[in-house]
């Protein structure tokens, strides 16, 4: 791991714990709504949640740099950076918008267990991927890549496996996915994060919009109908966990990220036993130990070669 601080692993945990509780919100969300209407709205309550957080960052950040001195080319290093955050901000936000609706459209066509089982397959992706991008993956991270996905496999699979329609709607967005978190290692030491979060939500929110008008027909009355898991799956799932993503993916190796974040199916299975009292089988429990060993055998720091 590039960075041994503890915020960034807490921040991508509080992510995974926030995302498990929104696959609740999702689900409940698809029997009012389209994936389209569901994501555009999520998405633009997300984008407007972060407004006032950047204003209040800017300020805290410029009393900090009261007193600090302009050094020569200091406008153009801006420019530059404006530039990388728009670019940055636009890609997370296109890929996104393929990733969260693909996983909408998905999870109408196959049972939840399978969804997010192959979703999930993500953390195995990340550093199969990685390896073209010459990212050094250690032992420790591959074993425990190998122990996350017998624990997701023995969390979420419950009946016969087969590939359906929605199967293969969830593994493409589990493909996506890695995408978008290689995407967000590449830009998120460059730029400010929160800022770049807004920006893709947006992004991701007009483009989900504009399938919504071309392919769904949205109704107001169902919206309302759906206006609870919309507004957490906004403000919590979109505004505050994809920007703790992107502030704890940085300068962390993405194969632990993706390990960290694929917790989320664990959180989800714990949720909907506290919340609606759906109890845990010991096949379950196993499930959940081995992705906790998972990833405090991922957190272990290696041994520096030389």
């Amino acid at each position: 791991m590039r960075n041994s601080s503890w915020k960034s692993p807490l921040m991508l945990f509080l992510t995974a714990v926030i995302w498990g509780i929104a696959f609740v919100a999702q689900s409940v969300g698809t029997e009012y709504v389209g994936a389209f209407t569901f994501n555009f709205i999520r998405c633009i309550i997300g984008g407007f949640v972060l407004i006032p957080c950047i204003f209040l960052l800017d300020k805290l950040k410029e009393g900090k740099k009261s007193g600090d001195t302009l050094v020569s080319g200091s406008t153009a290093e801006g420019e530059n950076t404006r530039r990388l955050l728009l670019i940055g901000g636009f890609c997370c936000g296109v890929i996104l918008f393929v990733a969260s609706n693909l996983q909408q459209l998905g999870i109408q066509y196959t049972g939840a267990g399978k969804a997010g089982f192959i979703t999930a397959m993500y953390i195995v992706l990340v550093p199969i991927m990685g390896i073209f991008l010459k990212k050094t993956i250690g032992i420790n991270i591959w074993i425990s890549v190998l122990l996350a996905v017998a624990g997701l496999y023995l969390l979420c699979i419950t009946e016969g496996f087969s590939i359906g329609r929605g199967d293969i709607l969830e593994l493409l967005c589990a493909l996506v996915f890695s995408i978008h978190i290689l995407v967000i290692d590449y830009f998120s030491p460059k730029v400010d994060g929160v800022k770049m979060s807004c920006i893709q939500f947006f992004v991701c929110g007009i483009l989900s919009g504009i399938c919504m008008l071309i392919w769904e027909e949205p109704v107001l009355y169902a919206i309302m109908q759906a206006w609870l898991p919309i507004l957490y799956a906004g403000v919590m799932s979109c505004g505050v966990a994809y920007t703790l993503q992107i502030l704890g993916q940085k300068g962390m190796n993405p194969t632990v990220a993706s390990l960290i974040l694929s917790l989320e199916s664990v959180v989800s299975v714990i949720a909907g036993w506290l919340l609606i009292g759906q109890n845990l089988s010991r096949r379950e429990l196993a499930g959940c130990g081995l992705m906790f060993v998972a990833i405090v055998l991922a957190q272990l720091p290696q041994k520096e070669k030389g």
